[in-house]
């Protein structure tokens, strides 16, 4: 199954807004999960990802601000039965 989150041109300020509050929703999800972990490793490993999550987000930002007026973005989850 294909969920389609984002499928749009937006401006730049409207795509920075979006992309900000979805890596704020993922990093929350990784400290609410380190907040119950007793696991150093689990704890070790979710702090790299926040740490990549904020460098990705610079990145994508920088991206944005250095294109033209309009951003295309898609974000689909593809969800799979394990």
């Amino acid at each position: 199954m294909h969920l389609p989150l984002i499928n749009g041109s937006f401006t730049q300020a409207e795509a920075i807004d979006l992309l900000t509050n979805f890596i704020h929703v993922k990093i929350k999800f990784h400290e609410n999960k380190i907040d119950k972990s007793h696991n150093e490793e689990d704890i070790k490993m979710r702090e790299k990802r926040i740490k990549q999550l904020q460098k990705d987000f610079y990145e994508a930002k920088q991206e944005i601000l250095l294109g033209g007026k309009k951003c295309e973005l898609n974000a689909v989850i593809e969800i799979n039965e394990s």
